[in-house]
């Protein structure tokens, strides 16, 4: 199994985080987002949206990290990501795709370049912007953990949900963001990096991260 992606990227770590919460061996191939390599032919005629991740499993080539993450779950049945009861099945999707969908388009590598490309955004304004979405969001987010009254993790471990919310944080924290009123969202990010799996997982620990110790 073969994943390819960048570093930063959320999509790629959602991935990461997955496949090392789920046991699976896979070799990490490095596709360069700021040198537009995902856009190149060699890259395209595999993956025609241009984005990372692509996993290389069983032969085929798969993109789009939410299917991606339904069918290793499907294919690879042990340590499950989601869990076993259909309403738990739901919260775990629910809170998920409200990042998945929320805020990974606008707050894209994409979007970034084109506010600062075709309207002449600076750093800091794109900054305002970024951080006007995180919000939209994760305000919200952090009232439904409350209502469902959660600890360490959204379950009795971390899963789906977290697979996706710890790439947002990530970013968020690159941007500034102020999570000193979400205490759900934080403590089940402090939770999740103390396991072995995010550690590996993490950005810090990319071959491709320049500032890789």
């Amino acid at each position: 199994m073969k994943l390819h992606g960048y570093y930063r990227s959320s999509t790629s770590y959602r991935l990461r985080i997955a496949l090392e919460l789920k046991g699976l061996e896979y070799e990490y191939v490095p596709v360069n987002l700021l040198t537009s390599e995902q856009k190149g032919e060699a890259f395209t005629s595999r993956n025609p949206f241009g984005s990372v991740p692509l996993l290389e499993a069983d032969g085929k080539d798969r993109v789009q990290s939410m299917a991606q993450l339904e069918w290793l779950d499907e294919a690879y049945p042990e340590k499950p990501l989601l869990p076993s009861d259909i309403e738990d099945r739901y919260v775990a999707r629910e809170l998920a795709y409200a990042i998945a969908t929320e805020l990974h388009a606008p707050l894209n590598l994409p979007v970034l370049k084109y506010l600062a490309n075709e309207y002449g955004k600076s750093q800091d304004e794109i900054g305002v912007w970024y951080r006007h979405w995180l919000a939209r969001t994760l305000d919200p987010l952090e009232a439904r953990l409350a209502q469902l009254d959660t600890g360490d993790f959204l379950f009795d471990r971390p899963g789906f949900f977290e697979v996706c919310l710890l790439p947002q944080v990530y970013n968020a924290q690159r941007f500034g963001f102020d999570f000193s009123d979400k205490p759900r969202i934080t403590r089940i990010e402090q939770a999740c990096l103390a396991l072995p799996a995010f550690k590996r997982a993490h950005p810090d620990n990319q071959i491709d991260n320049p500032e890789r110790n």
